[in-house]
């Protein structure tokens, strides 16, 4: 019966380590983090306040702000300025843009 407790604590163990992975996974970075070169083509998450909207025609956008910077958003959604969002998109690196993810 020890034997058998034993192997039924061992994959609650597994299971309590890797949900903790896929959790960890998922988290926000903060910005400063995330824009660096190896971060570019790679999917990013990051939270923080959205700032300065815009929508020209098609091309729509907005920043988001944390404690540690400021990035641009290409999304056709946009969320109200003021409010807290997290975001997930593509990393991408332009030359006149700069960094921005791209969330659509």
């Amino acid at each position: 019966m020890e034997e058998k407790a034993r192997g039924i604590m061992k994959c609650l163990l597994i299971c309590i380590i890797m949900s903790s992975m896929l959790i960890i996974a998922g988290c926000a970075q903060d910005i400063s983090e995330v824009k660096q070169q190896d971060n570019v083509g790679d999917t990013v998450t990051v939270k923080g306040t959205v700032q300065n909207t815009i929508k020209l025609g098609k091309l729509s956008g907005y920043q988001v702000k944390d404690e540690t910077g400021t990035i641009g958003v290409s999304s056709e959604a946009l969320p109200a300025e003021g409010s807290e969002v997290t975001v997930k998109g593509t990393l991408i690196k332009d030359t006149l843009l700069g960094y921005y993810i791209d969330a659509s």
